[in-house]
């Protein structure tokens, strides 16, 4: 019963749409009154270690790699690239918006940035080129979800510190599945907009797009082929992108001054603000709750309520859907990675395996009102009516529900690239 009162004050909370910080603080505090001695030192202690975490590095720096990107001209070269091989397929500039999205994920990692950068270039191209106005909105905003699957991914790197779950191998993981979202939302692109007036192909564009963005195109490769490699760790792989974007965007395209490093510092602090603390407050409560054995606790009362494998799949996905029409991935995952984690080794589920179904499902919540964050980035983004954009990606978030039903009953799909 002391676990379902943790449930309660979190969906409590949540129902009322207080802020994410004060429902962590709220069940912090009720953990340490039923389980803990109720001492603010152990609270602060936990925090503390918590946070003297090397991966924590990798999130600042992903973010900054990616405001880089999206301010100087690495993001434009890259659509370019794309937009030249592409643009002669019937609805091939829809496809290009997809293809593009993915590769900016590869290298920035962040969901929101991915919209931004891809979005202010592609939405204003595709109402040009004569794409029906509902499929520019619903593709650049449905699209831009793409960063939060595809390595490598932040919220990827969080369930990896929650769960204590390799990041390398979430990362292989991801690797299939976000190709095959990319695949069916461009073969959707496709065969909707077969009647689009289409550019004929030129290799001379493409070669001068490519001779324009051959920096750009090498850092997804040096990033994720050092990676998988195993040549550097995810957070010195998020360190070489900083690295490498300034490298490029200062001495190579020049694009970047001092005005832009002081916005792209601003707009990592005002991110790590409201993000670190969030994190801070949820790794501490997850120590409390592995010390006292509460995640454990709640797998077995679990295991007596769903009667098989695939009831647990299927409940799990139905609450992460709903859960992510209300908070956001990063948040959802630090409130319920540690728990849901158990409860998946319990059922004999692949920790690797949940992981990606989890950020999955929280991947389609940043399509759903009323908190999806895409839908609230494009509004702002586009200009566009809030219920414009929600009714804009329902065919797109159909999609994306087919993939991960897919995905969460054949695991083979995240995992056979991981060593055996």
């Amino acid at each position: 019963m002391d676990v379902l009162g943790l449930i309660t004050v979190f969906a409590g909370l949540l129902v009322l749409r207080q802020s994410v910080i004060l429902i962590l603080l709220a069940a912090t505090a009720y953990v340490h009154l039923v389980w803990g001695d109720g001492l603010i030192v152990y609270l602060v202690e936990d925090i503390w270690t918590a946070m003297d975490n090397p991966v924590l590095l990798a999130i600042p720096m992903f973010i900054i790699a990616g405001a880089l990107m999206s301010r100087g001209s690495i993001a434009a070269r890259l659509i370019e690239i794309v937009r030249a091989a592409t643009e002669w397929m019937p609805g091939g500039l829809g496809f290009a918006t997809i293809l593009s999205c993915a590769l900016f994920s590869a290298i920035s990692g962040s969901s929101p940035a991915t919209l931004l950068a891809v979005g202010a270039i592609m939405y204003p191209a595709l109402k040009e080129a004569g794409y029906s106005r509902s499929f520019a909105l619903g593709s650049v905003t449905s699209a831009g979800t793409l960063g939060i699957i595809i390595p490598p991914s932040i919220p990827l790197i969080v369930y990896g510190i929650v769960t204590e779950t390799s990041i390398v191998d979430l990362f292989l993981a991801g690797v299939i599945p976000g190709v095959l979202l990319t695949l069916v939302l461009g073969a959707y692109s496709v065969i909707i907009n077969r009647q689009v007036r289409r550019t004929p192909f030129s290799l001379v564009r493409l070669i001068k797009a490519l001779r324009a963005g051959v920096w750009s195109l090498m850092l997804p490769v040096i990033l994720l082929g050092g990676i998988y490699s195993g040549f550097f760790s995810p957070t010195e792989a998020a360190a070489v992108s900083v690295g490498y974007a300034m490298l490029v965007e200062l001495f190579i395209h020049r694009e970047l001054g001092a005005k832009d490093f002081f916005a792209v510092g601003l707009q990592t602090a005002q991110m790590l603000g409201t993000l670190f603390p969030i994190v801070a407050v949820a790794l501490s409560i997850k120590t409390v709750l592995a010390i006292e054995g509460i995640p454990q606790d709640f797998a077995s009362w679990l295991q007596g309520a769903v009667s098989s494998k695939i009831a647990f799949l299927l409940v799990v996905n139905a609450a992460l859907l709903i859960i992510g029409c209300l908070i956001d991935v990063v948040s959802a995952i630090l409130l319920l990675g540690p728990i849901l984690f158990v409860a998946a080794q319990s059922f004999g589920i692949h920790p690797v395996h949940f992981g990606i179904i989890m950020v999955i499902n929280l991947e389609i919540g940043l399509l759903t009102p009323p908190v999806g964050l895409n839908l609230l980035v494009a509004m702002t983004a586009f200009r566009e009516k809030f219920r414009d954009i929600c009714v804009s990606v329902l065919p797109f978030i159909g999609i994306m529900i087919a993939v991960l039903l897919l995905v969460t009953f054949w695991p083979a799909l995240s995992l056979v690239l991981l060593n055996p």
